[in-house]
Parts: C-alpha cells; structure tokens; sequence
C-alpha cells in the first residue's frame, strides 16, 4: 500500500506560482521566468545554502555601483536591501521619526502607505491630474513641511513619467532638509533619452534617494533584491539599519549572472515594451483610454466605467483601486488577448 500524502506537504510542494500564468497580471511580475544564466547561477548557489551569506553584503554593492550609473569604487553611494520595498523602510526607518510626514501620490505603490504605517509616520496624499501624471507644484507645496517626499517615475499605478527638466525644477522646490524618495523600480522600460543620469542627480541634491529594484526588467521579485543610489553621507546613514547576515547568499550570484546576459535581458525588456504598446493600440481602438505608460504596465482610469465588474469573472488578476480605475501587467501575447476579450464582452454587454 503506498504512503498517504502529509497534507501539509502536498500543500508545500503546491506552494509555488506558476511562472508562466497569463492570468497573473496584478503584480506588474515580468511575464517570463529567469534567464537561463540566472537560472544556472541560482542552481550553482544550492550546494552553498548551509552558509551564511557576507555579514554586510559589501561585494553586491560594489557590483551593482559598477553598473548603475556610479563608479565600482564609489560603492560608498548604494545600499541594498530586500526589495525596493525594504529599502525604502530602510530609509524610514534611519531619516525619520513618529510623527514625522510622508508626502506621496494618490494613487500610489501600495507599499508606501504601509511602510508609512510601520514608520509610524502621518501622510499627506496629493492626487494625481486626470491624465495620471503628478502635480509637481502641489506635491512641492506639501513637501515644505515634510520630512519624507515620494517621487515614482515612471509612476505606479498609471505608468507615467515628468520631464527630467520638471524633476529637476521639483527638486529645487523641495527643502534640502527633506528626503526625496526617487522611485525607479521600472527604470529600465523607459526609454534612454527619458532617463536621469543618478550620478550627476545625487551629486546636486543631497537630499535625494534614488530606488531601484531586480524585481521587474530583471525578473527576480521572488529573490528580493532592491537597492538605493545616494550621496556617500546618506548612504552611510541608512547602512546603520543594515541587518546582518540581511541578503540572501543568492543575491550576488543572481545580479552577477543578469549583468553578464545584458543583451537578453534587453531583449526581454523590448518585448514587453512592444506588448505594452499593442495591447494599448488595441485598447485605444476599443475606445478605451490608458494612461501614457513607460513601464511594464497599463492603468485604465475609471471614467466611469468599474473595471472591478469587467473583470470580475474572467480569471483575471488585475490591480482594481477604490475610484474604479485598474493596473494591468503586460504579459504574453496570451494575456493580452485575455484582457481584449473581457474588455470586448464588457463593451457588447
């Protein structure tokens, strides 16, 4: 008689998404799973997982320093942490106080308002305009009291990006005495020539972090790398939350291997950014309006319309918000086409 199956194993061993699900689109994930370089490297990193990895992962920062926009010897400017989640709580936790305010976006990265919560900080939410941009001038206004200011761009739900000449002019408004949260967690879908040069940023403002993350271009969200660009004396203060031991011992072999796979990593990028593209045209000839997303996503503002309802009963997982707008990850062609049909059956019902 063969052995009965320990539910709780079988609820293990079930336990993992499926890397190629085309109805997962509420988590802006990349569509596909990690390269294969990636892939060797993680697998190399099992027969070392009895180890600790690095106290401080000092040999990550100098790597991901050589290839962010600073020098390899001026790791002194970047921290890492588990996510841009966890470096953003990183610097909440090192530059502020209960009670302190957090200037943000309405709507925004889900994750601001909770690692507001955990900082025990008050928020002040400014609305985006009716495009799904920021309004610069009234998040400056908000930003002369506060201590903390989050600036995403390209920006999470709707995807949109401020000239770099109305970045430069909010950062001027901004007190020096205030953080900026500079937040590119989807830099890497945005176009070069749309893109700030960091190292020439945070030798002007000092005041100013730039976030990024390998959970989006790269694919790795399930690994948790994220990692911050700053002047060396703010850095220095945000390393004081380091946790030890904090990093996984997969970390550095997985941004080693991404880096070496650049042109596929590229490749990918170009891909979902013409997916995007598509499944926008298509929207458009649909009648259906979407924000001017530069990242792995498109936003469909409410007008109206309750997208939770039409997607209620496709299978779907999109991001639904409270005024009825929706955040839908690009993924494969399938996906897409999964997306156009409910939208389809909605606008003929």
């Amino acid at each position: 008689m063969p052995p009965v199956a320990s539910p709780v194993r079988a609820d293990i061993d079930t336990g993992l998404p499926d890397a190629m699900d085309p109805f997962a689109l509420s988590l802006n994930e990349n569509p596909f799973p990690p390269l294969p370089a990636v892939r060797s490297a993680l697998i190399r990193s099992i027969d070392a997982a009895n180890r600790y990895p690095e106290l401080l992962p000092e040999r990550l920062r100098r790597l991901i320093a050589g290839h962010a926009g600073v020098r390899p010897d001026q790791s002194d400017q970047v921290v890492v942490g588990p996510g841009a989640t966890g470096v953003i709580l990183q610097a909440l936790r090192a530059l502020t106080n209960p009670g302190d305010t957090i200037v943000m976006a309405t709507p925004t990265f889900d994750g601001y308002p909770i690692v507001a919560d955990m900082a025990r900080l008050n928020t002040v939410a400014v609305p985006l305009d009716e495009h799904g941009h920021h309004d610069l001038d009234a998040l400056a206004d908000a930003a002369a009291t506060a201590r903390v200011v989050a600036l995403c761009r390209p920006h999470n739900p709707t995807g949109t990006t401020e000239s770099k000449s109305d970045v430069i002019r909010f950062l001027r408004r901004v007190p020096p005495d205030t953080i900026v949260l500079l937040d590119e967690a989807y830099i890497e879908f945005v176009a070069p020539e749309r893109r700030l040069d960091v190292s020439e940023l945070i030798a002007r403002f000092p005041n100013v972090l730039v976030v990024r993350t390998f959970s989006k271009a790269y694919g790795l969200a399930g690994l948790r790398i994220g990692y911050g660009l700053a002047p060396a004396e703010l850095i220095r203060t945000l390393r004081a939350q380091q946790l030890p031991f904090g990093i996984a011992i997969t970390s550095l072999l997985a941004v080693a291997a991404s880096y070496e796979a650049e042109d596929q990593l590229l490749h990918r990028i170009r891909l979902i950014n013409a997916e995007r593209r598509y499944l926008r045209m298509r929207l458009s000839a649909m009648g259906i309006y979407t924000t001017d997303s530069h990242a792995n996503f498109v936003y469909l503002p409410a007008r109206g319309r309750p997208w939770r309802d039409v997607f209620a009963d496709t299978g779907l997982q999109v991001r639904c918000y409270p005024d009825g707008g929706a955040r839908i990850a690009v993924g494969s062609r399938a996906s897409t086409m999964a997306v156009l049909s409910a939208v389809g059956k909605s606008a003929r019902s």
